[in-house]
């Protein structure tokens, strides 16, 4: 009988959301096959022309027919889209244009062969990230893909072929699929059609068939073909119960669970599990039963679990861990359940011989009692083995501390003084009470044998003293010996009682301390600014909360893996040690201590792996050689995970940065190149030109041509001039070598100097000075002074049309003195006015003007601020267009004194 949704159950919110992200996407089925040649195009047609047949709107956006007939046909009334060509390498090539598909939005897309990799110059690298794109725009999707694509796989088809496939795809696109069809072709009637050329050339079919075609290759194909495909509809069976909260297992596919615990022949139960899931040839697990009590187990117990767990991880179970408070075996079922399990395996418990009708049902019999939908199998370990485990671990944990043992006989003790105290002032009809709470007291202390221990003291020590005859055992009255049978009974079940709530008590302060050492430690990481810094971090701090040795290997210069980081610190691993830091490291996968790998190394080195890769290594080093219980594994984990993404982090800032600084050092290599190449070469090709001309053409020149020929030379070598000194000036602001020589001065005689300066850069503008006589003097380097104004007057010249007018304007404010240069020109715009100020950035310009070397203004805003003075550049007009640049400049000391 079918399972049924369970009224109580609620769906898993995880499931639930899975199914929300499909709802505004389109869905996607992907026909599955095991080889070239079986059919999965054909199919894939045949179900389209299906669909619209039934009035679908289908589009074909790419479909490899590879030159058969039977599939062209079957695109015969089919809306294909044409292809985007790309030219590649001297070819041209096409691919499927995405743009144009997505926005035809077509209710199905038939998109060939998922794993394809398209051209260079496309939008994505592969083909199944463009069926993403059409599935995010909520187009259902046809595609096939061929089993040895996926990378997961691809190492076991080249073992088998010996083909390696070059292109793969994520399993992850696998799981995308709303569906898949598995279309399969026995190997003989492949290789039928591979002779009668419907799968490759003529040419060709020969070196395939001994080759890849081979008939035991394409069987081992195609019992991976249809794994996938179940262990895919597996999933999807599962995520479907969990959606409808439908009570498991359903008996599709054989999954088996072994339950693992402190048992000494828990090793015994994993090997047994481990054959069976062989002969079922199905997938199994390896579950840790955590309560409440597994925070009181001895070391001995605890490396028992861990040992356990490892070597079901070895031989390929998947690793798991249920903690339960109470009711265990529904615990294990319910785990069960919601994992589509329908064999678990158990230690068969040991026969109850002496009253079996008083003592608690194991585990094992309420799993057998409860779980009638499981097959349930109870295995007997091998009886010397247990033997000999029993007598190394024993089979019950007793508390062997002896103080706690006096503890509670002096519990006892107090007890009965306290007893006696009561007897003589108030007598009572029972004192059992009295020993009852000291038996309490003990169990909430020192635990539960203890507390029987303290009920077995306190039961003689009430009949020797409080009962008659007193001083002997001998008991005369009924009553008392009913007494003290119930105070007994009462005591051993209270001290049980509260032995266990102590337990809960310890495992979730255990819980909350674990809770707030992440918490801790993930605040600490995030704080944390440089490698070193999180290095630091990381290695104190799982030390402290470990209570271990750790020490971080990163690469270094030359990749060599070095030690980054230690608690306690050292500097130094012997070669066994470092060779398994150096494989964990290269591999990803922990090795030294505890493991397979060089087990013999005093560490424990466990890889600081990301998504991006392995950033480097953090080894542990228990001192008393404890194992690591899978508590301490489980949170190891979780520490290594926030390590390596912090060190991912420095390391993507610092690749950041890195990047930051080599693009504005190509971006200013590249501005710098053609400034120099523009405006050094410009006026040198002047000067040449007209010196060639004196040469050459010196009798026909004349007077008057020699002299403008001079003219030009001169004029072009001060442009030369004033280009380099901007370069030399640019060169001591950025390291900070500008000297300032400061003179009280006269604005007016720096106006008037700079425009002696220019020259003819300004005789094609009519320049309008409003500078008044009586402007107070201002403390400045002159020389500097004349050169900002220059450069503004220059830039000015520069982008104002010619016959325009260039107006120079200086007053006098409350913070110093203003000189104002404002042009006719086009302006700047409004997101370009602070930038025109960094070095070599230009506004860009319109056609016919001139370009700037982007120096100038860059070199205003060094020597103005050098002064402590402003400068700023707006629209000269209301309506955006001119340039005004604004020179704020202090008033010299005496002047302010003055005031």
């Amino acid at each position: 009988m079918a399972p049924v949704p369970n009224d109580d159950a609620r769906p898993e919110p995880e499931a639930l959301l899975a199914e929300a992200e499909k709802e505004n996407r389109g869905r996607l089925k992907i026909f599955l096959g095991a080889a070239p040649g079986v059919g999965k195009t054909y199919a894939m047609l045949q179900a389209a022309r299906k669909r619209a047949a039934e009035g679908v709107d289908v589009v074909v956006g790419v479909v490899e027919t590879h030159g058969r007939q039977e599939t062209e046909r079957l695109l015969r009334n089919l809306t294909v889209l044409p292809r985007r060509a790309h030219f590649y390498r001297g070819r041209i090539l096409h691919e499927m244009d995405l743009d144009e598909l997505i926005e035809r939005r077509p209710r199905l897309a038939l998109i060939d062969e998922l794993a394809h990799t398209n051209v260079h110059d496309s939008q994505h690298e592969k083909r199944w990230q463009d069926v993403v794109d059409v599935l995010a725009a909520g187009i259902d999707v046809y595609t096939t893909l061929n089993v040895q694509h996926l990378e997961s796989l691809n190492d076991i088809v080249a073992r088998v072929s010996g083909v390696r496939v070059r292109e793969t795809l994520p399993d992850k696109v696998l799981e995308l699929a709303d569906e898949i069809e598995l279309i399969d072709l026995p190997p003989e009637e492949l290789i039928e059609r591979l002779r009668q050329g419907k799968v490759y050339l003529h040419s060709q079919i020969a070196r395939a068939i001994e080759n890849f075609f081979s008939k035991g290759n394409l069987t081992a194909l195609r019992e991976l073909a249809m794994r996938v495909a179940a262990d895919r509809v597996d999933a999807q069976m599962i995520a479907h119960m969990k959606t409808h909260a439908i009570s498991g297992p359903w008996p599709t596919q054989d999954r088996i669970m072994v339950c693992v615990n402190e048992s000494p022949v828990a090793k015994s139960l994993v090997r047994t599990a481990k054959r069976m899931a062989d002969r079922a040839r199905a997938p199994w697990l390896a579950v840790n039963v955590m309560s409440s009590s597994s925070e009181t187990l001895d070391d001995r117990s605890k490396d028992q679990i861990a040992e356990a767990l490892r070597l079901a991880e070895s031989l390929g179970a998947e690793i798991a861990s249920v903690n339960v408070e109470s009711n265990i075996a529904d615990e294990i079922l319910e785990f069960a359940r919601s994992h589509n399990v329908n064999r678990v395996l158990v230690g068969r418990p040991r026969p109850r011989r002496f009253f079996a009708f008083l003592t608690r049902e194991t585990v094992a019999e309420t799993l057998v009692r409860k779980g009638q939908d499981f097959e349930i199998t109870l295995v007997a370990p091998d009886l010397e083995e247990a033997r000999r485990a029993a007598i190394r671990a024993g089979h019950i944990h007793i508390e062997r501390d002896p103080k706690a043992y006096l503890a509670a006989t002096g519990i006892v003790a107090l007890a009965t003084l306290t007893s006696f105290g009561i007897e003589r002032i108030l007598p009572v009809a029972s004192l059992s009470l009295v020993f009852l709470t000291g038996v309490l007291v003990t169990a909430t202390r020192f635990g539960l044998w203890p507390s029987l221990y303290a009920a077995t003291v306190s039961f003689f020590t009430y009949n020797f003293f409080f009962t008659e005859p007193h001083h002997t055992f001998a008991m005369h009255r009924r009553d008392d010996f009913l007494t003290l049978l119930l105070f007994y009974v009462t005591s051993v079940l209270a001290g049980n009682l509260a032995a266990r709530l102590r337990n809960q008590v310890r495992a979730q302060r255990a819980i909350a301390r674990r809770t707030s050492n992440l918490y801790e430690f993930s605040s600490k990481l995030a704080s944390a600014a440089s490698l070193d810094d999180v290095i630091w971090t990381a290695v104190s701090n799982v030390a402290a909360i470990l209570q271990c040795q750790t020490v971080a290997l990163t690469p270094f210069a030359g990749g060599r893996l070095e030690i980054s980081g230690a608690f306690p610190p050292h500097d130094d691993l012997d070669v066994r040690n470092y060779s398994a830091a150096l494989w964990s490291w290269e591999h990803g996968e922990p090795a030294g201590w505890t493991t397979a790998t060089l087990p013999s190394a005093d560490w424990l080195f466990l890889p600081l792996k990301t998504a991006q890769g392995t950033h480097g290594v953090l080894g542990v080093r228990l001192d008393d050689r404890r194992s690591l219980t899978p508590d301490d594994l489980r949170l190891l984990d979780a520490l290594l995970d926030q390590a390596a993404i912090a060190v991912e982090r420095t390391q993507l800032v610092s690749d950041l940065q890195d990047s930051r600084i080599l693009s504005e050092t190509e971006q200013l290599r590249s501005a710098l190149l053609s400034s120099v190449s523009h405006d050094l070469r410009t006026p040198l090709v002047s000067i040449i030109g007209a010196a060639s001309s004196l040469i050459e053409a010196d009798d026909a020149l004349g007077s008057g041509g020699r002299r403008q020929l001079a003219e030009t030379i001169r004029e072009e070598g001060d442009r030369l001039n004033r280009y380099v000194q901007n370069l030399l000036d640019m060169t001591r602001l950025g390291y900070g070598a500008l000297k300032l020589n400061l003179q009280t001065s006269d604005v007016r005689e720096l106006v008037g100097a700079a425009i002696r300066q220019l020259g003819s850069a300004l005789r094609n503008h009519t320049l309008v000075l409003n500078v008044a006589n009586d402007l107070p003097a201002v403390d400045v380097d002159p020389l500097l002074i004349q050169q900002v104004i220059a450069n503004v007057l220059d830039n000015a010249a520069k982008y104002a049309p010619s016959g325009s007018t260039i107006t120079v304007t200086g007053t006098s404010g409350a913070d110093g003195l203003l000189l104002a240069v404002g042009d006719e020109g086009p302006g700047i715009p409004r997101e370009d006015r602070q930038r025109v100020f960094d070095m070599f950035y230009r506004v860009r310009a319109a056609d016919g003007q001139r370009a700037g070397t982007g120096l100038g203004l860059a070199i205003c805003k060094g020597i103005v601020d050098a002064h402590s003075g402003s400068i700023r550049a707006g629209p000269a007009k209301t309506d955006g267009t001119g340039t005004l640049v604004k020179i704020l400049l202090p008033f010299s000391t005496d002047t302010k004194g003055a005031e």
